[in-house]
């Protein structure tokens, strides 16, 4: 995304997409049905929110010394593990791993954090195939397109887009019906399993206390991608880190509750290190590249440190109504919807700076994230960041946002005089009259056009 105008452009092209909002509406609608009916047959769910937000807390508190013990743990099991301070870095480490180890085909599990470092082109362009396993990151790239959604890559699709989309590119008969689709693609993704040389995943927990990474997932695709090849890869973000095994119970009971509405996801696994000499499946390498790329620039905000709580569940993107109604492309960065509108700026630059202003601060996001993440009230701070408050803003915005800010500044300061609001109260009343039917008005002239285009305006009335 090259910026404000851009952004809003997409924006706007997305909303009036009416096909793209009704496959949004019922995918997130059915997400929140399912976490709603799972949620209330946990009694204990808010004391678990309560306890995996004190772990997190103490987690990102602790952030350097439970790095240094994971990393001589990890050590300690046999891996390999290497931290890299930016997206580069990673992207080379992995990349040279590739062409040393003589790789012709990855497989990848689902991570956004591959996303994050754009790897699977840094991987074509070194002459090596990455084959995305995970359903949804699958259709999404034989679509050649990026993930819609942090935990449903394919939620702007419908089953009929899928179907379209595998008779073409997989020489099937048309056909609609997920069971058909999903055996077309496991009896495509069953040999790539078998003849790839390299495995790369992400991992959602890396417990420091035991040097175990942990991957959740719902296809037995990130097991597969983990066990089979001769080598595994696993990307983490560095606030991946919990201090103890015990605390993983207490995340595993709210993490799936909330990002899909299951009780539990149908496979966890737990990675230690390469297989031992007396087992007879698991990679012979185990490779553990600890990413940065901005989270210690997050971690020394006092208000931004809180984002790295983050469990990606991508419940905040199913209950944004900005999010359900312009979809992830529209961020033009991996990491969509109010989180995403929180880290980009710091991930990704300036090409996500506007990203923090896509929101309309209701609070849905912070009342459904499984940790407690003030969003709205960091998604403020973000806003100040970018608009000046960091020694100089890293956004331009469009003519029409900043004459709309300024008129917004000059109307703060009105406000601050209750008599004069009470004039301007009145006179808007009698200006507004001639517009009026029935208490609305459904049409208004100039720069309040807009406000009239799809929805009526309750008239203003004069208080004495």
């Amino acid at each position: 995304m090259a910026g404000s105008s851009e952004f809003l452009t997409v924006a706007e092209r997305a909303v009036a997409d009416l096909e793209l909002r009704r496959k949004l509406e019922n995918a997130t609608g059915r997400h929140l049905n399912h976490v709603a009916e799972t949620r209330a047959e946990f009694p204990r769910f808010d004391e678990e929110r309560e306890t995996a937000r004190r772990i997190k807390e103490e987690s990102i508190g602790r952030l350097d010394e439970l790095l240094t013990a994971l990393i001589d743990r990890l050590k300690a099991n046999g891996c390999k593990v290497t931290v890299a301070a930016d997206a580069a870095e990673a992207r080379e480490y992995i990349v040279g791993l590739a062409r040393r180890r003589g790789v012709r085909t990855v497989v990848k599990g689902k991570s956004m954090t591959t996303e994050e470092i754009e790897l699977n082109p840094a991987l074509t362009a070194a002459g090596i195939q990455p084959v995305e396993t995970d359903l949804g990151e699958y259709i999404v790239q034989l679509r050649r397109e990026s993930p819609s959604h942090i935990i449903t890559p394919a939620i702007h699709l419908s089953r009929e887009d899928i179907g379209r989309l595998f008779a073409e590119n997989l020489g099937i008969a048309y056909t609609p019906e997920p069971e058909r689709l999903t055996a077309a693609a496991r009896e495509r993704l069953r040999s790539i399993f078998l003849n790839a040389e390299m495995g790369v995943t992400g991992a959602n927990f890396a417990i420091a206390e035991t040097g175990t990474l942990v991957l959740v997932e719902n296809e037995g695709n990130g097991r597969y991608s983990s066990t089979w090849p001769q080598t595994l890869v696993v990307l983490m973000g560095m606030e991946k880190v919990i201090p103890r095994l015990a605390d993983l119970s207490h995340f595993l009971e709210i993490l799936a509750r909330t990002a899909t509405g299951q009780k539990l996801t149908c496979y966890t696994n737990f990675i230690h290190g390469p297989r031992g000499a007396d087992e007879i499946d698991g990679p012979e390498q185990v490779h553990v590249v600890i990413l940065d790329n901005g989270r210690t620039r997050m971690l020394a905000d006092p208000v931004l440190r809180e984002a790295l709580y983050c469990l990606r569940c991508g419940a905040c993107l199913n209950v944004c109504p900005v999010y359900r109604r312009i979809g992830g492309h529209a961020y033009g960065v991996p990491y969509q919807g109010p989180i995403g509108s929180i880290v980009s700026p710091v991930l990704f630059g300036t090409r996500a700076a506007y990203l923090p202003f896509a929101s309309t601060l209701c609070g849905a996001c912070r009342e459904i994230c499984p940790v407690k993440i003030d969003i709205p009230r960091i998604l403020l701070h973000q806003r100040w960041l970018e608009s000046g408050g960091n020694h100089g803003a890293s956004i331009r915005f469009p003519r029409s946002i900043s004459r709309t800010r300024r008129a917004l500044t000059r109307f703060a300061r009105m406000a601050r005089h209750p008599r004069r609001m009470r004039l301007l109260n009145r006179a808007m009343a009698l200006l507004a009259w001639p517009l009026e039917r029935d208490g609305y008005i459904r049409r208004m002239p100039g720069a309040f056009r807009h406000w009239t285009r799809t929805r009526d305006f309750r008239a203003p009335r004069s208080r004495r």
